[in-house]
This record gives structure tokens, C-alpha cells and sequence, in this order.
């Protein structure tokens, strides 16, 4: 007979619209209102970010900059730095490229400050150059070195029988060649069920692996969940199964050689996405000289199998 567990830190409470707990890129399906912001989350923030938003927002910030600066060195008389050409527009470029030369200090010596005033700006605007390249160096230290996992998901969870019983099955592998050592995985299930005061509850239940932990993963890994007496969701038919709001949160530990410590990764799977009577494809096979050939595309390949079989 299945046992639930203590809450796993989502929550006891639920909702008949509620969606899933987490998405599919891992991060928690969560909206956040009223969160005071800092300097220590924006930091978060962008060493986490993807890397094209990263450098969107690295663009634009040096844009800003130097707009900034350069409608001020317009303002008060772009004579100070380069002759005027009469056209507003003309003077603010060569601002703006006069600005662009200090904040990062490279100085062409085509144009340059006269006076106190100008010299007293451009000297701050160098200021701010430094510093915000330096904070961009350290982002990019941080983005390089911050440990993360490199797990690949199967894009769907079947349901087939496997060894005479109905079996819940995902595959995971490496994105790269790296091999991941002594991985573990940690399988949740969590049912959102209408107790008798009609309110919805979560219930968890740690589902039985037909193997938690192996020793190293070159190359792909089908997980197993046997639905048998000790399965909370023995006595469903296949049809019940996928009309269950339920949810399988995975949490994958493993020791990543590149940054010699162990990384973390989650992920998770709705009921009702359960494919029926699908096989994974083999994703390796030997090549003529006796290589491992590992195709990456073949993760989430199956095949159909005939009802029951």
C-alpha cells in the first residue's frame, strides 16, 4: 500500500485550476508580486538569464550610457569637444561617439575636453566606464563558473508494460560529453485530490524506482516506476491514470567532474501527458570499428507497441 510523505516545501494546498509546480526548462511555476528588489537579485539575475539576454541588456546599458552623456555634452555645447556641424543631430553623434571613446578609454585623440567643466564630466563618465566594465567582468566569471547541470529530459513519459506490470518510464541523458558520475534520482508524485470539505489538497507519495543510483551515465538512462501494491496509483485503469491531477517531480543529483562538486537539476511530468504503449528506440548503437555512436536526437524517439504487450 502507497505512503504518503511530509510536503517536499510545495505545499499542502491546491486548486481545481491549479497548473503544474514546475516547468519544463526546472524552474518553479511561481509569479511573484510585491518582491523588493536589490543589487544582490539583479546579480542573481543575470548570471542566470540566457546569453542573449544577457548581452541585450549589456548593449543596452552602454547605449543608455553614453546617450546619457552625450545629451549632456550637446546641452551644454558640443564645441567643447569637436567643431559643431549646425545639425542638432550631427552634434549629438559626435557626442555620442566622444562619450563611447571615454566610457571605455580608448580616446582616438580626434576630439577631446576643453575646459573645467567638460573635464570634470568626461573624468566622471571614465569613472563609470571602469566600474561598469568591471562588474561586467565579474558577471561574466560568475555566468562561466557558476555550476550547472547539463541533464537532458526525454520530452515525454510513457506508460507500458514492462516485466508483466503497467510501468511509468523517462529517459534522461548528458547535453555533453562529459559523464555524469553516480547519479541519483529522487521521484515525487503529487496528486491534487478534493477532500470531503470540497477544498483540493496536494498529497505526495515518493514513488518506488526499479533503480534510484548507478554508478556513471555515458549514455542514457530509462527510469522506472513499476505500478505494483506499493504504487499509489495501483487500482487506475490507464484511462483514470491520465484524468488524475497529478504531477511526477523529478530531482537528479550527480558529481559533475568539470566543476568538481555535485550539481542538481528537477524536472517534472504531468499524468496527463502519459503517452500509452510506447517504447523508447535504442539511442545508441556500435558503429563498424566498435564505437559507442550516441545520437542526441533519438532521446525522446519511440515506437508503438500493440495494446497490452
Amino acid at each position: 500500500m502507497a505512503k504518503k510523505i511530509k510536503d517536499p516545501g510545495i505545499g499542502l494546498s491546491s486548486d481545481k485550476k491549479a497548473k503544474r509546480f514546475i516547468n519544463r526548462d526546472g524552474s518553479f511555476n511561481i509569479k511573484h508580486v510585491n518582491r523588493k528588489t536589490s543589487i544582490s537579485r539583479s546579480y542573481n539575475y543575470l548570471i542566470n538569464i540566457t546569453w542573449t539576454s544577457f548581452f541585450c541588456w549589456v548593449f543596452l546599458g552602454y547605449i543608455v550610457i553614453n546617450s546619457f552623456f552625450a545629451f549632456i555634452y550637446t546641452i551644454l555645447g558640443v564645441s567643447a569637444i569637436t567643431e559643431p556641424t549646425g545639425f542638432l543631430w550631427k552634434d549629438f553623434l559626435k557626442a555620442f561617439f566622444f562619450s563611447a571613446q571615454t566610457v571605455t578609454t580608448v580616446g582616438y585623440g580626434a576630439m577631446a575636453p576643453k575646459g573645467m567643466l567638460f573635464g570634470i564630466i568626461s573624468s566622471f563618465e571614465a569613472l563609470i566606464g571602469l566600474l561598469s566594465f568591471s562588474f561586467i567582468t565579474g558577471l561574466l566569471y560568475g555566468r562561466f563558473s557558476k555550476p550547472k547541470s547539463s541533464i537532458k529530459f526525454s520530452d515525454i513519459v510513457v506508460l507500458r508494460k514492462h516485466e508483466g506490470i503497467d510501468c511509468i518510464m523517462f529517459r534522461l541523458m548528458s547535453r555533453g560529453t562529459n559523464v555524469m558520475i553516480r547519479p541519483k534520482v529522487q521521484v515525487t508524485l503529487s496528486l491534487s485530490q478534493k477532500s470531503a470539505d470540497k477544498k483540493y489538497t496536494n498529497n505526495f507519495y515518493e514513488l518506488k524506482l526499479e533503480r534510484k543510483e548507478i554508478t556513471y551515465l555515458p549514455t542514457t538512462w530509462t527510469v522506472v516506476h513499476p505500478i505494483d501494491e506499493s504504487s499509489p496509483l495501483v487500482g487506475y485503469d490507464r484511462d483514470q491514470l491520465s484524468q488524475l491531477h497529478g504531477e511526477i517531480l523529478i530531482l537528479v543529483t550527480y558529481y559533475d567532474e568539470s566543476f568538481a562538486q555535485e550539481v542538481h537539476q528537477i524536472h517534472s511530468y504531468l499524468l496527463g501527458d502519459l503517452k500509452i504503449d510506447k517504447a523508447f528506440v535504442p539511442a545508441f548503437f556500435y558503429d563498424d570499428d566498435g564505437y559507442t555512436i550516441l545520437d542526441h536526437d533519438k532521446l525522446s524517439k519511440t515506437s508503438s507497441l500493440k495494446s497490452g504487450s
